[in-house]
This record gives structure tokens, sequence and C-alpha cells, in this order.
């Protein structure tokens, strides 16, 4: 009996670590995800346009908060965009995460980090800001992630 109890222990053991290394191995691949579809976003923005970026990567339920207003629905968010301010050549976008995180049910996710924007005003003056962005990301049911809180 004592033998049949020491094999149920260490063979739950087994199985329980086997288990936590599996969902860690899980949570990594998914931070990547992330982390390459966040890259995607950024390099669309820089090189297409910021409005083909967020349009393209918003889900159906996205909400982005602009100058405390907020804009509710990729269709919303691609009007707010498709503007010459959003989708000339003079405007420009740049950011990178600093950090990013999962939950372990692997369909939400997050990420934060630095951003710059600048432009060209009339006098073709560069202004330029800076500032902390945050991105909230849901799994699509095809698999992919889209920002739905931006």
């Amino acid at each position: 009996m004592k033998r049949l109890t020491l094999l149920i222990l260490i063979g739950g053991s087994y199985l329980f670590a086997c288990s936590h290394v599996s969902k860690n191995a899980s949570i990594e691949k998914w931070k990547s995800e992330i982390m390459e579809t966040e890259m995607n976003f950024a390099k669309m923005a820089k090189n297409e346009s910021i409005y083909k970026a967020f349009s393209t990567y918003a889900s159906e339920e996205a909400v982005i908060n602009r100058n405390n207003t907020l804009i509710s629905g990729r269709t919303a968010i691609t009007e707010h965009y498709n503007k010459p301010e959003f989708t000339n050549g003079d405007v420009r976008l740049a950011w990178k995460p600093d950090f990013i995180d999962v939950s372990l049910s692997g369909d939400l996710g997050y990420t934060y980090g630095h951003y710059v924007y600048s432009y060209s005003d009339s006098t073709g003056n560069t202004i330029q800001s800076e500032g902390i962005f945050h991105t909230i990301w849901k799994k699509q049911t095809d698999g992919t992630w889209r920002y739905v809180w931006d």
C-alpha cells in the first residue's frame, strides 16, 4: 500500500510539473505572437500610414481614447483616422513595447511602452510629442491578435 501511495505521489508530481512547463511554454508563445503583432502594427504605421495600421489591427469591438474621447468600433476608428493628418506623409508615429503579458488562458494580453508622434506644421517645422501607450490585445477566432483598447 505504501508503495502504491508513493507511486501515485511521484506520478502526480511528474504530471503537475509537465503541465506547468507546458503552460509556461504556451505563455511564452503567446507573448511572442503579441510582440510580433505589435511590431507589425508599428511597422505598418511607419511604412504605410497610421490610418491603415489602426484600421487593420482593430478588432470589431475596439475602443480608442483620443483627447478624452472614446471612439468605439472598427468602423468609427477607421473614420477617425481617415483624415489628411493621419494619411499624409508628414505625420509619423513610432512605438515599441517595453512590456508584454498575457492571460493564463491565452486569449487576452497587453503591452505598454513609449511612443513618438511627429508631424510638420504649416511653416514646415517638425512638432514632436512623446508619451506612454497601453494596448490590450484579444485573440480572435481565426487565431490572430487584434487590439480591443488603445
